[in-house]
């Protein structure tokens, strides 16, 4: 407890510094306490300078993710996070504890996933200190035919917190990508457990990989053309915290009325597909050429097929013509 203390009157007065004797006497614990949290704060991550006769100081553009850093930035404190190092996957580890009877809004967040996983079961690349990982449980009175709004709740909840902290604007790729700059930066895989005799989802898990920062040694060759980052070099202070605060606070915010016409446009108006030639990918098939020409209400995708019919994607992959 010492520790999350330490740290939460150092980021109270981030950038100047507080002495040892000021911490211990305000925790009521020995110096030689504060000097242990001091130590294990540093190697946890934290970029704590020493000055003899001055003290210690919280430099404001640590990016750590933690729980603490991520609750001082976040709204809806019903929220409960667990923040993990590593960890396989968090949508599979919420899935298991879902399947327990985890409650509605409890969040798994970690700064690396062993086993990241994306859409069609395909991996997702998710290495340590140029991400953010999280997943979201929700247990939402909706028909499965509404996994879809939810995904777009959580696509434009992303697009706008990235835009905010960037001051870049980004694109949606139908159904959960989101770019900037014609590179993928974020990728978003939403799973239900469903009523089969009602229709209505038992819950729903929305995963989220933002790629934050090119990872150390650049990305992976066969990602190299496709992946991108969505900060560049330049510090911001508590970066994944405030990410994480924000995309959070939007889709509590979004998912209880996800068919709201400002999380409609807020979509429609970021995305990269609408008019676009585009290649419709189905396993196994061929891709079929086509024209992106608008988005229905419940975000089937209306594609112009090269006869002049017309074709209701409610799932699936496109891919955009260059």
């Amino acid at each position: 407890m010492t520790k999350d203390e330490i740290l939460s009157l150092l980021w109270q007065n981030a950038d100047t510094y507080v002495s040892g004797g000021e911490l211990a006497r305000r925790l009521s614990v020995s110096r030689t306490a504060v000097w242990k949290a001091i130590g294990q704060l540093r190697d946890a991550g934290y970029e704590i300078e020493s000055v003899p006769k001055r003290g210690y100081r919280l430099r404001s553009a640590s990016d750590v993710l933690s729980e603490d850093g991520i609750s001082r930035h976040l709204r809806h404190r019903e929220l409960t996070l667990r923040v993990y190092k590593t960890i396989s996957s968090t949508n599979t580890v919420l899935k298991g504890l879902a399947a327990e009877g985890a409650p509605q809004g409890l969040v798994l967040l970690s700064e690396e996933q062993t086993a990241g996983r994306g859409r069609m079961g395909r991996s997702f690349y998710s290495p340590p200190a140029s991400g953010l990982y999280l997943s979201i449980l929700l247990r939402p009175n909706m028909p499965a035919a509404d996994a879809a709004r939810l995904t777009a709740c959580a696509a434009v909840a992303v697009a706008e917190t990235i835009e905010e902290l960037s001051g870049r604007e980004t694109q949606i790729k139908w159904v959960n990508d989101i770019f900037m700059d014609g590179r993928k930066v974020c990728g978003i895989l939403t799973e239900a457990s469903l009523d089969c005799e009602s229709g209505m989802m038992h819950y729903v898990i929305i995963g989220i990989g933002v790629n934050t920062h090119v990872p150390d040694g650049d990305f992976p060759e066969a990602l190299r053309d496709i992946a991108g980052a969505a900060f560049g070099a330049g510090p911001v202070p508590e970066l994944r915290c405030r990410l994480a605060a924000g995309i959070l606070d939007r889709i509590m915010d979004y998912s209880p009325g996800p068919a709201a016409p400002a999380v409609f446009e807020g979509y429609k108006s970021r995305s990269l597909v609408l008019g676009k030639h585009i290649d419709i990918l189905s396993p196994g098939r061929e891709p079929e050429s086509a024209v992106a020409l608008e988005l229905a209400e419940d975000y089937a995708l209306i594609a112009r097929m090269p006869d002049g019919s017309l074709r209701r994607l409610n799932s699936g992959e496109v891919s955009v013509k260059v």
